[in-house]
């Protein structure tokens, strides 16, 4: 399924940001924030669905699909490019649906105005010290130690063969059966573009201090209890699962769903993930952000 042709926005700074919208702009915004090292083609097939639901605003972040490289890689200041987006559409209140990298986005987008936040939807992103599995050791090793050679042993996703990890690890042979096409390709092929990589290094190295506020976090989640939905791939090698307890334990209210899946979970759920991400916008849309989410906790989806 294609996108909806790309917008171009200048930022502040002078870099192009690209980015695409579907739906009525009276609806709920929605903004889908997307994780490493894909951009906005990871909601394709999704897309077109929440468009009528919501006003769905989705970005290449900078350093990402056809979004320039930003001037000093961060996800602070990729962060400040997104509000910038935001305010250039107008976007008062806003669902923020947050996977992988777009975490460390969302959340801080969420934590400078949670007035404004009419619900989250968690899609394998890590706010808690939970998330780190064994596979996070030497990234761990390298924000204690940043030495060249520790760099080195942290960053082997920048290859082909882990890009392609990305989406196929851990994954059962049929489940992963039911990936189409290669997406990791286009990944690999943005990833060698001028200063791609140079910026996927930086932000593994800035991603320490996602993890620096994760305390931040939980003061938020507890404080404004915002509504949630989690879609969650149960087969991800790189946020453990027992991350998943910790965000039930923040937000006690919220709705959860287990699936068969991996990491990038729309590649192989993305109809039953946009049944429940309707709905969830549907039901909550007109809820206070510092009101409880009546939602269940429900049990592992197929």
């Amino acid at each position: 399924m294609r996108l909806p042709a790309p917008r171009q926005m200048r930022l502040s700074g002078g870099a192009e940001l690209a980015y695409v919208t579907a739906g009525d702009p009276s609806n709920p915004a929605l903004l889908l924030l997307h994780g490493f090292p894909s951009s906005a083609h990871a909601f394709r097939d999704v897309l077109p669905g929440l468009a009528g639901a919501a006003y769905v605003i989705a970005p290449d972040l900078p350093g990402h699909g056809q979004s320039d490289v930003p001037p000093t890689p961060s996800f602070a200041a990729i962060s400040e490019a997104i509000s910038e987006l935001l305010t250039h559409l107008a976007i008062g209140r806003r669902f923020i649906h947050i996977h992988d990298w777009g975490a460390a986005v969302g959340l801080q987008i969420a934590m400078q105005a949670p007035e404004l936040v009419s619900g989250l939807i968690i899609q394998n992103a890590n706010a808690h010290r939970t998330g780190f599995g064994p596979v996070w050791d030497a990234v761990l090793k390298f924000w204690s130690e940043p030495t060249k050679e520790n760099e080195a042993a942290a960053t082997p996703d920048l290859t082909f063969e882990f890009t392609r990890e990305q989406y196929t690890g851990g994954l059962p042979e049929d489940v992963a059966a039911t990936i189409r096409g290669e997406p990791w390709v286009e990944d690999w092929r943005v990833m060698n573009l001028p200063s791609r990589m140079e910026t996927h290094r930086a932000l593994i190295g800035d991603y320490k201090s996602h993890a620096a506020n994760f305390d931040a976090i939980a003061a938020y989640l507890k404080q404004w209890q915002p509504p949630a939905l989690m879609l969650w791939g149960r087969h991800d090698p790189y946020f453990d699962i027992a991350e998943t307890l910790s965000w039930m334990q923040d937000l006690p209210r919220m709705e959860a769903h287990v699936f068969d899946g991996g990491h990038f979970l729309l590649e192989t759920h993305a109809e039953p993930a946009l049944s429940l991400m309707i709905e969830f916008i549907e039901r909550t849309q007109d809820m206070r952000p510092d009101r409880a989410h009546p939602g269940p906790v429900r049990g592992v989806q197929a």
